[in-house]
């Protein structure tokens, strides 16, 4: 998945479309993600009383997953698809010695940047 936790991201479908947010949670197994004040919905829940005597219950509001289809990655305040590319690096392992290996990178690909 493309999306990761963190990323500042634009809504481009459904009821909340052109919403701006923060991505709180990814399930990449459902490919669904949770926005920061996007998708919010209320959840009814029993008024119990804590071992201090705190009421805790009544209707909630909480964020709901959302399809990751339906949402793009903001780079510099622009949506941007996203790319991956692959850079060489030079790694060191414990006993010292030194190797050739490959790490991933995220790119933007309206600007090149990466992510």
């Amino acid at each position: 998945m493309k999306i990761k936790t963190g990323d500042e991201v634009l809504v481009i479908a459904g009821k909340d479309k052109g919403s701006k947010g923060t991505v709180l949670a990814v399930f990449e197994e459902r490919n669904k993600v949770i926005v920061e004040g996007v998708n919010r919905m209320k959840r009814h829940v029993r008024k119990e009383q804590t071992t201090r005597g705190v009421v805790v219950g009544g209707i909630e509001t909480i964020e709901a997953p959302i399809h990751v289809s339906n949402v793009q990655l903001l780079v510099d305040g622009k949506p941007s698809k996203v790319g991956a590319r692959r850079d060489t690096v030079t790694k060191t392992r414990t006993d010292g010695t030194t190797y050739e290996g490959s790490r991933g990178v995220r790119v933007a690909r309206a600007t090149g940047k990466d992510i």
